[in-house]
Protein backbone atom coordinates (compact mmCIF):
# COMPACT_ATOMS: atom_id res chain seq x y z
CA UNK A 1 0.00 0.00 0.00
CA UNK A 2 1.34 3.45 -0.88
CA UNK A 3 0.47 6.49 1.20
CA UNK A 4 2.00 9.91 0.56
CA UNK A 5 4.76 8.24 -1.45
CA UNK A 6 5.69 6.15 1.60
CA UNK A 7 5.84 2.36 1.65
CA UNK A 8 3.73 0.90 4.44
CA UNK A 9 4.68 -2.63 5.34
CA UNK A 10 3.06 -5.13 7.69
CA UNK A 11 5.12 -3.94 10.68
CA UNK A 12 3.85 -0.38 10.08
CA UNK A 13 0.29 -1.69 9.85
CA UNK A 14 0.68 -3.56 13.14
CA UNK A 15 2.01 -0.42 14.83
CA UNK A 16 -0.85 1.65 13.42
CA UNK A 17 -3.48 -0.88 14.52
CA UNK A 18 -2.17 -0.82 18.10
CA UNK A 19 -1.78 2.96 18.26
CA UNK A 20 -5.30 3.50 16.91
CA UNK A 21 -6.65 1.51 19.85
CA UNK A 22 -4.38 3.03 22.51
CA UNK A 23 -1.87 5.76 21.65
CA UNK A 24 -0.78 6.02 25.30
CA UNK A 25 1.26 2.82 25.14
CA UNK A 26 4.94 3.42 25.77
CA UNK A 27 7.43 2.61 23.03
CA UNK A 28 8.76 -0.18 25.21
CA UNK A 29 5.31 -1.74 25.65
CA UNK A 30 4.59 -1.36 21.96
CA UNK A 31 7.93 -2.96 21.02
CA UNK A 32 7.33 -5.84 23.41
CA UNK A 33 3.80 -6.39 22.11
CA UNK A 34 5.00 -6.43 18.49
CA UNK A 35 8.24 -8.37 19.12
CA UNK A 36 10.36 -5.51 17.81
CA UNK A 37 13.16 -3.43 19.29
CA UNK A 38 12.25 -0.14 20.93
CA UNK A 39 14.51 1.73 18.50
CA UNK A 40 12.85 0.10 15.48
CA UNK A 41 9.39 1.03 16.76
CA UNK A 42 10.53 4.60 17.55
CA UNK A 43 12.00 5.04 14.03
CA UNK A 44 8.87 3.67 12.38
CA UNK A 45 6.52 5.84 14.47
CA UNK A 46 8.61 8.94 13.73
CA UNK A 47 8.57 8.11 9.99
CA UNK A 48 4.80 7.56 10.06
CA UNK A 49 4.36 10.91 11.82
CA UNK A 50 6.70 12.73 9.42
CA UNK A 51 4.84 11.29 6.44
CA UNK A 52 1.53 12.51 7.89
CA UNK A 53 0.18 8.96 8.13
CA UNK A 54 -0.13 9.48 11.88
CA UNK A 55 -1.85 12.84 11.69
CA UNK A 56 -2.10 13.49 15.44
CA UNK A 57 -2.67 11.81 18.77
CA UNK A 58 -5.75 12.78 20.73
CA UNK A 59 -7.88 11.78 23.70
CA UNK A 60 -11.38 10.63 22.76
CA UNK A 61 -13.94 12.27 25.03
CA UNK A 62 -17.36 10.71 25.63
CA UNK A 63 -19.80 13.42 24.42
CA UNK A 64 -22.58 12.25 26.77
CA UNK A 65 -20.34 12.73 29.80
CA UNK A 66 -19.58 16.34 28.87
CA UNK A 67 -23.17 17.31 28.14
CA UNK A 68 -23.11 16.90 24.34
CA UNK A 69 -25.44 13.93 24.08
CA UNK A 70 -27.24 14.92 20.88
CA UNK A 71 -25.73 14.19 17.47
CA UNK A 72 -27.23 16.11 14.56
CA UNK A 73 -26.48 15.56 10.88
CA UNK A 74 -27.17 18.69 8.87
CA UNK A 75 -27.58 18.57 5.11
CA UNK A 76 -26.91 21.82 3.26
CA UNK A 77 -27.87 22.67 -0.31
CA UNK A 78 -26.73 25.79 -2.09
CA UNK A 79 -27.43 27.39 -5.44
CA UNK A 80 -24.08 29.20 -5.30
CA UNK A 81 -21.12 26.91 -6.03
CA UNK A 82 -18.53 29.68 -6.31
CA UNK A 83 -15.18 29.64 -4.55
CA UNK A 84 -16.23 32.77 -2.65
CA UNK A 85 -19.37 31.08 -1.28
CA UNK A 86 -17.41 27.97 -0.31
CA UNK A 87 -14.79 30.06 1.49
CA UNK A 88 -17.48 31.92 3.43
CA UNK A 89 -19.34 28.68 4.26
CA UNK A 90 -16.13 26.94 5.34
CA UNK A 91 -15.15 29.89 7.53
CA UNK A 92 -18.59 30.12 9.16
CA UNK A 93 -19.04 26.39 9.75
CA UNK A 94 -15.51 25.67 10.97
CA UNK A 95 -15.79 28.57 13.43
CA UNK A 96 -18.60 26.75 15.24
CA UNK A 97 -17.08 24.32 17.78
CA UNK A 98 -20.27 22.25 17.75
CA UNK A 99 -19.56 21.35 14.12
CA UNK A 100 -17.17 18.41 14.45
CA UNK A 101 -17.15 17.17 10.84
CA UNK A 102 -17.88 18.73 7.44
CA UNK A 103 -18.05 16.97 4.08
CA UNK A 104 -18.62 18.22 0.54
CA UNK A 105 -20.79 15.65 -1.23
CA UNK A 106 -21.79 14.54 -4.68
CA UNK A 107 -25.53 14.07 -5.12
CA UNK A 108 -28.60 15.94 -3.92
CA UNK A 109 -27.02 17.35 -0.77
CA UNK A 110 -24.00 19.61 -1.27
CA UNK A 111 -22.55 19.53 2.26
CA UNK A 112 -23.03 17.35 5.32
CA UNK A 113 -22.18 18.59 8.79
CA UNK A 114 -22.03 16.56 11.96
CA UNK A 115 -22.79 18.51 15.11
CA UNK A 116 -22.57 17.57 18.77
CA UNK A 117 -24.94 19.66 20.90
CA UNK A 118 -26.68 19.54 24.28
CA UNK A 119 -30.27 19.44 23.01
CA UNK A 120 -32.65 20.77 20.35
CA UNK A 121 -32.47 24.32 21.72
CA UNK A 122 -28.68 24.19 21.51
CA UNK A 123 -28.92 22.96 17.91
CA UNK A 124 -31.31 25.81 17.11
CA UNK A 125 -28.79 28.32 18.48
CA UNK A 126 -26.03 26.88 16.24
CA UNK A 127 -28.41 26.68 13.25
CA UNK A 128 -29.27 30.38 13.60
CA UNK A 129 -25.59 31.33 13.70
CA UNK A 130 -24.93 29.32 10.56
CA UNK A 131 -27.83 30.68 8.51
CA UNK A 132 -27.00 34.24 9.61
CA UNK A 133 -23.43 33.80 8.36
CA UNK A 134 -24.02 32.39 4.88
CA UNK A 135 -26.90 32.07 2.40
CA UNK A 136 -28.05 28.51 1.74
CA UNK A 137 -30.94 27.29 -0.39
CA UNK A 138 -31.91 24.42 1.96
CA UNK A 139 -30.86 23.16 5.37
CA UNK A 140 -32.22 19.94 6.83
CA UNK A 141 -31.39 18.30 10.12
CA UNK A 142 -31.56 14.68 11.17
CA UNK A 143 -31.25 13.87 14.86
CA UNK A 144 -29.49 10.63 15.76
CA UNK A 145 -31.71 8.44 17.92
CA UNK A 146 -29.08 5.85 18.77
CA UNK A 147 -25.40 5.31 18.02
CA UNK A 148 -25.00 1.76 16.73
CA UNK A 149 -21.31 1.99 15.89
CA UNK A 150 -18.61 4.55 16.48
CA UNK A 151 -15.10 3.64 15.43
CA UNK A 152 -12.06 5.86 15.10
CA UNK A 153 -9.65 3.11 14.04
CA UNK A 154 -9.18 2.66 10.30
CA UNK A 155 -9.39 -0.90 8.92
CA UNK A 156 -5.71 -1.25 7.99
Amino acid sequence: MRQNGENIDEADRRILRVLQRDATRSLEALADMLSMSTNAVWRRVKRLESAGIIARRVALVDPDKVGLGMTVFVGVKTNDHSEAWLAKFAEASTALPEVVEIYRLAGETDYLLKLLVRDVADYDRVYKKLIDAVKMSDVSASFAMEKLKFETALPI
